[in-house]
C-alpha cells in the first residue's frame, strides 16, 4: 500500500479508526509532518486535536537516523547501541540534544501560542505520526503521552516497520499500521507526494480542527422508547447553539453502534447539528430478513423518535431531518411523507427509496438521494424514485463508491454532502433545492 500524499493517508487511517469515535477521543499529532495526516483523522472523528513536539537525535553523519528521541516535556529515550554504532560521544550527544531541546521550545512556541496542551487525563490519546522508521520519535511521544495521564495511549500510522511496530506494541496500549512492509527504506518512499511541511501548516491545522466544537462540549443523553411490544434505545447528541435535529434510520438493529452512521453523525455535529441515533429493530428482530424489509414497521417507529423530538423541551425549538441508509432510506421517506411539514429535509445514503413507492408523491421535505457510482443497480432504482418525488430531489453520485461507501474519502464524501444539505433546509429561512444529479 502507498498513499498519494499525508492527507490521504490521514482519510485512510481515520477509516481503520471510525470505530473509535465513539469513546471521545483526543488524537495527538506529531508535528510536522504527522499533523497533516493527523488532522484529517481528528476531521473524520469530530475529535478534538492537539500535538505533542518531539525530535529526534540524529546520528552524527546522517541526522535522519535516529539513536535517540526526547518529547517537549523533557521525556527522552536513547538507543545506546544504535550511538556506539554511529560513533557517537558523550560530547556529541550532548551538543546534539542542547540543539533538539532548543528547537523544541522553538516549535513549542510557535505551534501552541501560549495555548495549554489539551488535558488528557482519563481519556484515549490516539498518537498519530505519517510512518515509523526506527519507531523512537513514536516511543517518546507514548511514553510522555501516558505520563500526561492519559488512560489508554493508541498509536495510529500509515506506515511503519515491522521492526518498530513490534517494539511499540509493548508500550502503547494499541499499534494500528495499515501497512507493514518487510523493506521499509524510508517513510518517505511509501507516499507518492511527501514534500516537507512548514510550521505555518501545523499551526493551521491546529487552529482549523480546534476550532470546531470538542466532543467533551457535546450533550449526550441516552434514550429508551417503548413502541408497541418493542422497547428501541438510542442517544441524542446536541453540540453548542444546535442549527437542527438529524434523527438516523437503518434497516438493521446495528444503528445505533454503526461506524458509518457515527462518522457521519460526527460531521453533522461539527456543522452544529444535534443527532439521535437509534435501533429501528431489536437485535432479535434485526437477525430476521423480512423485518429488516417491512418498511411499514420501521417507519412506524422512526415516526414515533420524531414524535417524541417534537415534544421533548431540549428538541421541540430544532427543525427535524431524517438521515437514511438502506431501506431505513425507504422509511425516512414514508414518515416524511406522512408527517409532513414537520420534516425539514431527507438524505439517503445507498437507500432504497423505491421501497416507499406510492408515498413518495406526499414528500414535500428537500432530498438528497447519495449512491455509490458503482453501485448501479441501487442507483437505478433511485432515479426511478426520483421520478416519483413531487418534492425537490437531488441525485448525488459518490464516483467509485460502492454500495457500502467502503473506499477510502467516500463516506467522507457522503458526510459532507449530508451536512451541506442538512445545514441548508434546517435553518430558518431554507433556500429552495436544485434537482438534477451531481457527482460529488
Amino acid at each position: 500500500m502507498d498513499f498519494a500524499d499525508r492527507r490521504d493517508a490521514g482519510r485512510r487511517l481515520a477509516s481503520a479508526l471510525r470505530a473509535r469515535a465513539d469513546g471521545a477521543p483526543v488524537v495527538v499529532g506529531l508535528p510536522r509532518g504527522g499533523m497533516v495526516v493527523a488532522a484529517e483523522v481528528a476531521r473524520a472523528l469530530g475529535a478534538p486535536l492537539d500535538l505533542l513536539v518531539v525530535r529526534k537525535l540524529g546520528a552524527p553523519d546522517n541526522a535522519e537516523y535516529a539513536v535517540g528521541a526526547i518529547a517537549e516535556d523533557g521525556t527522552c529515550v536513547l538507543d545506546a547501541d544504535a550511538a556506539r554504532r554511529t560513533g557517537m560521544s558523550r560530547r556529541t550527544l550532548e551538543a546534539t540534544m542542547n540543539a533538539e531541546e532548543a528547537e523544541l521550545r522553538r516549535r513549542v512556541a510557535a505551534y501552541r501560542g501560549g495555548r495549554a496542551p489539551v488535558d488528557l487525563r482519563g481519556r484515549v490519546a490516539l498518537v498519530v505520526d505519517d510512518g515509523l522508521a526506527t519507531g523512537l520519535t513514536a516511543l517518546v511521544a507514548v511514553r510522555a503521552i501516558r505520563s500526561r495521564g492519559a488512560a489508554q495511549v493508541v498509536l495510529a500510522v500509515p506506515v511503519g516497520s515491522p521492526e518498530a511496530i513490534a517494539m511499540l506494541e509493548d508500550e502503547a496500549d494499541e499499534v494500528i499500521c495499515l501497512s507493514a512492509p518487510d523493506h521499509l527504506v524510508s517513510v518517505g518512499s511509501w507516499y507518492r507526494g511527501f514534500r516537507p511541511v512548514s510550521d505555518a501548516e501545523v499551526v493551521d491545522a491546529l487552529t482549523d480542527v480546534g476550532a470546531v466544537p470538542a466532543v467533551s462540549e457535546l450533550v449526550r443523553r441516552p434514550l429508551r422508547w417503548r413502541v408497541g411490544t418493542a422497547t428501541i434505545e438510542g442517544q441524542l447528541a446536541l453540540p453548542p447553539d444546535p442549527r437542527g435535529l438529524v434523527l438516523f434510520a437503518h434497516g438493521s438493529g446495528s444503528s445505533r453502534h454503526s461506524p458509518r452512521n457515527h462518522a457521519v453523525a460526527t460531521v453533522l455535529r461539527r456543522a452544529g447539528l444535534g443527532t439521535i441515533l437509534f435501533d429501528l429493530l431489536t437485535d432479535a428482530e434485526a437477525a430476521v430478513r423480512e423485518r429488516v424489509f417491512d418498511i411499514r414497521l420501521l417507519a412506524e417507529r422512526l415516526e414515533a423518535v420524531a414524535a417524541w423530538a417534537i415534544d421533548d423541551d431540549a428538541t421541540s425549538p430544532l427543525r427535524l431531518g431524517l438521515f437514511g441508509a438502506s431501506t431505513g432510506a425507504a422509511a425516512a421517506l414514508r414518515v416524511a411523507g406522512e408527517m409532513g411539514d414537520a420534516i425539514a429535509a431527507v438524505v439517503s445514503r445507498g437507500g432504497r427509496p423505491d421501497l416507499a413507492a406510492g408515498r413518495l408523491a406526499a414528500v414535500t421535505a428537500p432530498t438528497l438521494l447519495i449512491v455509490g457510482g458503482r453501485d448501479a443497480e441501487v442507483l437505478e432504482l433511485n432515479r426511478r424514485a426520483a421520478e416519483e418525488l413531487t418534492a425537490p430531489c437531488r441525485i448525488a453520485v459518490v464516483p467509485g463508491a460502492g454500495h457500502l461507501f467502503e473506499e477510502p474519502g467516500a463516506l467522507d464524501a457522503v458526510a459532507r454532502l449530508a451536512a451541506d444539505w442538512f445545514t441548508s433546509y434546517l435553518s430558518a429561512e431554507a433556500p429552495l433545492a436544485g434537482a438534477g444529479e451531481t457527482h460529488a
